[in-house]
């Protein structure tokens, strides 16, 4: 199993949230000596994340970059190349929701970060990896989509066509790579209490509380062991998806609340 063999982790997006927790139990859980290469755009967070994680066996690598830039993606893989060539794992997990419209009321800034970030964004990083795993014949790619993907919800439009092509590039991905020996995983969370709220309303703090009053969102650490436990499944087995919902949560749009 993948957590008994010396690997690297490449997670974008970790500088909070899911990426950040999923690192955090990499880190705790492996039971071999572990590289964590770490990307995000706040090189605060990711210095302060490589100085808490790097002990013993765990080494961890940061790059600071936006995946919306393909010429800062291809300049990440050039320089990276060496640890890239010996890629294991790849956590495709930078997203983000920006405002909550109608599509008459849209505002294309917010649709632009959206597209290009979810969709052109993985893209990117997908395109700059998949050929190393092909070269070595094995690797695992996590999408992290959304129940959004499955479901659309009123004021979701964009956010939610992005998670769909999320799903539909995932199953594309496992076509094409095919015979390589490559895993292809899509985790699908539900309502979860991270920063997504926060950056959907623009630092309005008091409407990004209020998605989660009266009910139990999901965690990051919820996210982190089931991308772990996808990981750590027999190298003949692939976990397709998993859609991961909150107690309180029956689907997109119906949610209780006390």
């Amino acid at each position: 199993m993948m957590l008994h063999k010396q690997s690297t982790i490449l997670i974008t997006g970790a500088t909070s949230g899911f990426g950040e927790a999923i690192a955090r139990l990499a880190a705790q859980e492996w039971k071999a000596p572990l590289t964590l290469i770490l990307t995000g755009r706040r090189i605060e967070r990711l210095k302060a994340l490589q100085t808490e994680l790097a002990k013993g066996s765990v080494s961890v690598e940061i790059a600071s970059f936006d995946i919306q830039d393909s010429n800062a993606v291809a300049n990440f893989a050039k320089t990276f190349h060496s640890q890239l060539s010996n890629l294991d794992v790849l956590v495709n997990n930078a997203g983000l929701a920006a405002g909550l419209h109608t599509i008459q009321e849209g505002e294309l800034a917010d649709w632009n970060a959206m597209i290009d970030t979810n969709l052109k964004g993985l893209l990117y990083v997908s395109r700059a990896i998949l050929p190393h795993m092909i070269a070595k014949k094995s690797g695992h790619i996590v999408n992290i989509g959304s129940v959004a993907g499955r479901e659309v919800y009123p004021k979701g439009n964009v956010y939610a066509a992005t998670k769909h092509a999320v799903a539909a590039l995932t199953e594309a991905m496992r076509i094409d790579t095919l015979g390589s020996g490559i895993r292809v995983t899509n985790i699908e969370p539900g309502k979860s209490e991270t920063e997504f709220s926060l950056v959907r309303y623009k630092g309005d703090e008091t409407k990004a509380a209020a998605e989660y009053k009266g009910m139990r969102a999901l965690q990051p650490q919820d996210i982190a062991e089931a991308v772990l436990w996808s990981l750590s499944r027999p190298q003949h087995v692939n976990i397709q998806e998993i859609l991961i919902m909150p107690t309180d949560q029956a689907s997109a749009r119906d949610v209780y609340r006390s």
